[in-house]
């Protein structure tokens, strides 16, 4: 199961890899710095818009599998 330690986590690595900053993240996305440090750190009372938007920033794509196996999510361009 996805936790929200283990989203902070994908959020931290990919913007490692991408060279970013968490402020420059953050602006990216339209969030404080806070934000960002709290949300890689697993802050479980992480705003789901905020996360979405972090996400959509870094280029990620999130999908949901639904218990029939159809997933539900918005696909790559």
């Amino acid at each position: 199961m996805l936790t929200v330690k283990t989203i902070g986590q994908i959020i931290r690595d990919e913007r490692k890899e991408m060279g970013l900053r968490q402020d420059e993240l953050a602006a990216a996305a339209g969030v404080g710095t806070r934000f960002i440090v709290e949300l890689e750190a697993g802050k479980e009372t992480a705003q789901i818009g905020k996360v979405l938007t972090v996400l959509s920033a870094l280029g990620c794509n999130l999908e949901i599998k639904l218990p029939n196996g159809v997933a539900v999510g918005e696909q790559s361009e």
